[in-house]
């Protein structure tokens, strides 16, 4: 298990030898209804703007790297949004809080956990993300 914020901020690096790094984690985008990380969002790189990896270029996460494969290239970020910070409400409209951190399998990508200022929220409980908030089904 790793969380979002373990990972935000750490250099990705292609697994050629010799190969510098193609940015740091900015943060990971989510697939809420596929309950897994869909990107790595990167920033820095040669043009410094933030690119994206699909989560299926990832090879290994580890403490000090998020090791990508060789050929694998960043892209244009695609439109999405950083669940870290992000309101929650439930599907009724009530707040629950604001997200403060993500659990997830660092191999898989799966999400295992929603940490809020109002406590833990399920996976399963995810309903929608949008620029308002992160909906979640009510307990």
């Amino acid at each position: 298990m790793m969380l979002f914020t373990e990972v935000r901020g750490l250099p990705v690096v292609p697994s050629a030898a010799g190969a510098g790094p193609l940015g740091t984690v900015a943060s990971l985008d989510v697939d809420v209804a596929g309950r897994g990380v869909r990107h790595v969002r990167l920033r820095g790189g040669r043009l410094r703007r933030e690119t994206a990896l699909a989560w299926e270029a990832v090879e290994a996460i580890g403490p000090s790297t998020v090791r990508v494969r060789s050929t694998a290239r960043p892209g244009p970020a695609p439109a999405g949004h950083d669940l870290l910070g992000h309101r929650v409400l439930t599907e009724g409209g009530t707040s629950h809080g604001t997200v403060l951190d993500v659990a997830f399998d660092p191999v898989t990508g799966r999400l295992l956990a929603v940490f809020t200022t109002r406590g833990e929220v399920t996976p399963g409980r995810l309903m929608g993300l949008g620029d308002h908030a992160l909906i979640v089904r009510t307990a």
